[in-house]
C-alpha cells in the first residue's frame, strides 16, 4: 500500500545541516520505542515499526542514542531518542553511480537497474487555475496546488515542477504517479541520489529540493518495483 509522511522539523534546527539524514528502522523485534530523552528509562512517546522512514539529526554526546522525527499512520509527528543500534542510514545502502546529471535530468545506472529524473519550467499562468488559497483569520497564502500542499514555494511564485521520474529494472518501466509530484516545486536534479537495499530489492530516490525557508527534501520508495510512497521533510 502506498504511503506519503509528512515530517516536521524544530525551527531551532536548520535545514541546511549536512548531516541529518534518511533512516530505516530495523529491529527484530518489528518495532522500536521513540523515548522522550536519550535514556532507555525515559517515557515512550512512541512506537515505529521496522522498515518505517525517519528523520535523524546529529548524534548526541552519548553515541548510543539518536534524536528523531517521525510522522505516524495518524499524521501525528513524533520526536524523540531511539537507540542506534535500531537504524540503518538510507546512504549506507548500495550507491547507484550518476551516468549523468544537470539542472534538469539526472540519470543513475546501474546493473539492471536505470533511474532517470526530469525537470522543467512550471508554467504558472497556465496552471494558476489549480491553485487554492488558505484563509489563516490574520492573512492568507497560496498553499495548494489540486488539492495538495504545496512545497517548496515559500509563497512564492514556483519556477521548476517534476517533468517526471521513471525506473526501469529487467524490461520494465515504472513511473511514479504524476499525482505524487504534481505538488513539488523547485527541483533540484544536481541534488539526486539513489540507493539500492538488495536484500530487501528496494530502491531509494533521495532529493533536497529549493532553498532556504522553502527547502525541503523527498525520499521516493520502489520495492520489488513497486512504487510504495514518498517522504517528505521540511522546516517549520
Amino acid at each position: 500500500m502506498k504511503t506519503n509522511k509528512i515530517i516536521l522539523l524544530a525551527a531551532a534546527l536548520s535545514f541546511q545541516c549536512s548531516w541529518a539524514q534518511f533512516a530505516k528502522i530495523v529491529d527484530k523485534d518489528g518495532y522500536v520505542n521513540l523515548r522522550k530523552e536519550a535514556d532507555g528509562k525515559s517515557n515512550i512517546v512512541g512506537k515505529i515499526n521496522s522498515d518505517e522512514i525517519l528523520y535523524i539529526f546529529s548524534p548526541e554526546d552519548n553515541k548510543n542514542w539518536l534524536n528523531a522525527d517521525y510522522t505516524d499512520k495518524n499524521g501525528k509527528n513524533l520526536s524523540g531518542y531511539i537507540h542506534s543500534s535500531r537504524a540503518k542510514y538510507i546512504e549506507s545502502y548500495e550507491s547507484i553511480p550518476a551516468v549523468s546529471i544537470n539542472e534538469n535530468k539526472a540519470v543513475f545506472n546501474s546493473k539492471n537497474i536505470t533511474v532517470t529524473i526530469e525537470s522543467e519550467p512550471f508554467n504558472y499562468k497556465e496552471n494558476k487555475k489549480y491553485f487554492s488559497t488558505t484563509d489563516y483569520k490574520d492573512y492568507k497564502v497560496e498553499d495548494k496546488f489540486k488539492g495538495q500542499q504545496i512545497w517548496g514555494t515559500d509563497g512564492t511564485i514556483p519556477q521548476t515542477h517534476y517533468k517526471s521520474i521513471s525506473v526501469k529494472t529487467g524490461g520494465k518501466t515504472l513511473q511514479i504517479p504524476a499525482k505524487e509530484i504534481e505538488n513539488l516545486f523547485n527541483i533540484n536534479t544536481e541534488s539526486a541520489a539513489c540507493y539500492f537495499d538488495s536484500e530487501h530489492n528496494t530502491l531509494y530516490i533521495n532529493m533536497v529540493n529549493s532553498d532556504g525557508a522553502g527547502g525541503y527534501a523527498v525520499l521516493f520508495t520502489i520495492e520489488k518495483g513497486v512504487y510504495k510512497g514518498k517522504t517528505l521533510i521540511m522546516p517549520f
